[in-house]
């Protein structure tokens, strides 16, 4: 899309959102004039409104909405605070600027004439009323121009025009591409790529092991990381490294329960963000991360097994029960090989065969034999 084009698109956007913010500001008074209970509807942001799209693969919202009011003492000052907020949107949108979602906490942090009471206590808060707001103008804060803390990386052979600057992700030494929180097209824009796939690993640590190894031209892949639970700026450039460039996608986490659920994050989008998932996920993810055969196969010796806890058994029984995993036998037969070994292994653990073990030995055995899980 050309830059005149794209700018047309924004301000299109820009325009849209102003009315719909107007809108529910205007309904708001038009119910007072009538001495009627204002409200406005939020969608239900729970697992009871979230479905499993069978044909699509990933996760949706439903349509249950919740109705938020005035005159209702426990629900007042969340009320309060949705409007609140939708009116710094506006100013943000208004300006065609972007602000942090801490910025966003203060410009909302005021105190309550007559009372000792704030209108926000924490950023918690804020970023829950955002989330709302999002639903119910079905549209992505990033889009809004909101910006969160960014902690995901990218390194490899493809280069990408951030913000009009044009950056060789294959030059960027040891600390790579720092992955922005707002990725959209004509704010991060890429063209096409000799790369053939993208590992996407769990931990910063192990992606610093294997970008210092050069694992991605060894490979010829992208290389990237969410940091741990990864963040919305990392997971919707996947998509849209997936989608734009055709690229297969492989996720490469701990044999934990925690480690799954972040795999299932990238291929189905999370339940809290399913309104998200859409532009997030990656449904044809394939996962390579370590499982029970590897830790026979490679001898992983018992005092690198750490014990499970009480919340990790709770946690495989609620995972293995989703309705993306309960009818898929391959993961079902993992979550009983994990209950039963009652460890976790995490992917750090590879290092201690080898600074290079994991560069030389494991993942290309993963991939030469297609050891992975659908």
């Amino acid at each position: 899309m050309k830059e005149k084009d794209q700018q047309k698109v924004r301000l299109q956007l820009t325009k849209e959102l102003n009315e719909k913010l107007i809108e529910i500001g205007k309904n708001v008074i038009n119910q007072l004039k009538v001495y009627e209970n204002p409200n406005v509807n939020i969608p239900l942001r729970s697992l009871s409104n979230v479905y499993f799209d069978e044909k699509d693969r990933l996760l949706r919202m439903g349509n249950k909405a919740t109705e938020r009011t005035y005159f209702n003492l426990s629900q007042s000052k969340s009320f309060m605070q949705t409007m609140l907020v939708a009116s710094k949107l506006r100013e943000v949108i208004k300006d065609g600027s972007h602000v942090g979602l801490r910025q966003l906490f203060y410009m909302c942090k005021q105190g309550i004439p007559g009372t000792k009471e704030n209108t926000f206590d924490d950023q918690g808060e804020s970023d829950i009323i955002i989330e709302d707001i999002e639903g119910v103008l079905r549209v992505l804060r990033e889009q809004i121009g909101i910006v969160a803390t960014s902690k995901g990386k990218l390194s490899g052979d493809i280069t990408l025009v951030d913000s009009g600057d044009e950056i060789d992700c294959g030059k960027l030494g040891s600390s790579g591409y720092g992955i922005p929180s707002i990725v959209e097209k004509g704010v991060v824009d890429f063209s096409k790529t000799k790369s053939e796939f993208i590992l996407v690993v769990e931990k910063e640590q192990t992606w610093i092991r294997l970008n210092q190894d050069k694992f991605w031209k060894k490979k010829n892949c992208l290389l990237m990381t969410g940091g741990g639970q990864p963040d919305r700026g990392t997971r919707r450039l996947l998509h849209r490294l997936h989608t734009e460039l055709d690229l297969p996608v492989y996720v490469f986490t701990d044999m934990d329960i925690w480690g799954y659920y972040i795999y299932s994050v990238y291929k189905q989008g999370s339940i809290n963000l399913a309104h998200f998932s859409e532009n997030a996920a990656v449904p044809d993810a394939k996962f390579i991360g370590v499982k029970m055969s590897d830790v026979e196969r490679f001898k992983i010796p018992k005092n690198h097994w750490i014990p499970m806890k009480k919340v990790d058994f709770k946690r495989v029984k609620e995972i293995a029960a989703y309705d993306w995993f309960k009818e898929d036998k391959a993961w079902q037969k993992e979550f009983k090989k994990i209950s039963d070994f009652k460890h976790v292994v995490e992917q750090d653990v590879l290092v201690a065969k080898g600074l290079d073990f994991m560069s030389k030995e494991y993942l290309p055995f993963k991939f030469d034999t297609k050891d992975w899980i659908e």
